[in-house]
């Protein structure tokens, strides 16, 4: 698969990736990004406890995929800034021979890949592909030459396909890999939703800062998703009550997600 010449990192503009790492605690972000974070806190206050959420919800579902469910490849799309706890650390962690394929095509993540997402054990692999997961026919294409489509695979989006342009969008992209990947291959997916205006009013104000749009999805769009899948229970809920030893009092955070199974 051929790729046109990778941009720069760009550090006029905030990016949702470094966005995302400062309200995480991270340091891999500019000035930029930190005023954007700031102002996001100030317009939705919950967004740090979505963000330390939305990690939490990735390492539940990667564990039980791989200690319950028996998943040993998993393609983790719209990757992200690398933090504590990735896909690949937790999943070789339970079964050092998993194979993790990370997709991402910001210029920023893919030079941390290239540093940080080294694979875990000797029996393993983690690797990455520089794509964009509007084009999902090539990034299927790559992952062939890694993971092998005959046996299942675990399909991941973690809080990336606000991004896409519209819903139908969204559908095309999911039904894209969901068909092409095995029965008993998995879809695992949370996004933002519709639920608090206080939320939908930060991703308005994101949109004005010149980063890339994030669109929030309504309750049932997220759960149209999963159309022709096998729910894993809870099914598709907050991702703070997903399969959690204490459900937390009060509100849930904003975003939905859940685990579905292809038949």
């Amino acid at each position: 698969m051929s790729h046109p010449p990778q941009p720069r990192i760009r550090t006029d503009i905030p990016h949702s990736a470094r966005i995302w790492n400062f309200w995480m605690g991270g340091r891999d972000y500019y000035e930029v990004d930190r005023i954007a974070g700031e102002a996001g806190i100030d317009a939705y206050p919950g967004i740090r406890t979505m963000a330390v959420e939305s990690r939490r919800f990735l390492i539940r579902t990667v564990r039980y995929l791989t200690a319950e469910a028996g998943i040993r490849q998993f393609l983790d799309i719209g990757t992200g800034l690398p933090t504590m706890q990735n896909t690949h650390e937790v999943a070789q962690g339970i079964a050092p021979e998993a194979k993790v394929v990370y997709v991402d095509n910001d210029p920023m993540v893919l030079a941390h890949a290239r540093a940080l997402l080294t694979s875990t054990t000797d029996e393993g692999v983690t690797t990455y592909i520089d794509a964009d997961f509007n084009h999902p026919e090539d990034i299927v294409t790559a992952a062939r030459q890694v993971l092998n489509f005959t046996k299942p695979i675990a399909v991941m989006f973690h809080g990336v396909l606000g991004h896409a342009p519209t819903y139908r969008d969204v559908r095309r992209i999911v039904d894209t890999f969901m068909a092409a990947v095995p029965s008993g291959s998995y879809l695992v997916l949370n996004d933002g939703t519709t639920d608090d205006p206080a939320y939908v009013r930060l991703c308005e104000n994101y949109a004005q800062t010149g980063g890339a749009p994030y669109h929030p999805r309504t309750p049932a769009e997220v759960e149209g998703v999963f159309e022709g899948l096998e729910l894993v229970p809870p099914g598709i809920v907050p991702i703070d009550r997903w399969r959690v030893d204490e459900p937390p009092e009060g509100e849930s955070t904003s975003v939905r997600g859940g685990i579905g199974r292809k038949p």
